[in-house]
């Protein structure tokens, strides 16, 4: 049997709840809206307990406060990946970007032995598990020997770059 509860006991809840919304999310018709989407849930429950019609809203309610911030972070990351593609890169920005490339490959000469293989063995797509199998060592010891390198080549970079500017 389907016990069906009248619009005005879920309404009764909707000043209670716009409280608790509202301290949630900045916009007033983002509160407005996310309170009717719990009583319209509250509505279309079948077997809701007329004891139980606030914790319910209650619960939905929040859940709606995190599904809002939620999309607004998905939409967020989504606009950003799409100006990252959208951005045309002027040319030279490209030349000095592949210059830059060859000079830091040219660099890799100054590390040691297991950080130059794996920093090489990157830069031809190489992954780190891949140069571990291959090297028959550790995951945990490729990557290792990789970040040591990476860290390396920053430190020659900004030595590089502090020789420029003086």
């Amino acid at each position: 049997m389907r016990r069906e509860l009248s619009w005005d006991v879920i309404a009764s809840h909707r000043e209670r709840l716009m409280r608790l919304v509202r301290r949630r999310l900045p916009n007033a018709q983002d509160a407005e809206d996310c309170v009717q989407e719990a009583m319209l849930r509250a509505a279309a429950h079948g077997n809701l307990d007329r004891e139980r019609i606030g914790p319910f809203l209650t619960t939905v309610a929040l859940r709606l406060c995190v599904d809002h911030y939620r999309e607004l972070e998905r939409r967020r990351r989504l606009l950003r990946r799409a100006a990252d593609v959208d951005a045309p890169e002027a040319p030279d920005e490209g030349v000095c970007d592949q210059d830059f490339g060859r000079w830091l490959l040219r660099q890799v000469h100054l590390l040691r032995g297991r950080e130059r293989q794996v920093v090489l063995a990157r830069a031809h797509g190489i992954s780190t598990l891949e140069f571990a199998r291959m090297h028959q060592i550790s995951v945990k010891a490729a990557e290792g020997a990789f970040t040591r390198g990476r860290a390396r080549l920053r430190l020659v970079c900004a030595k590089a770059l502090d020789g420029v500017a003086a």
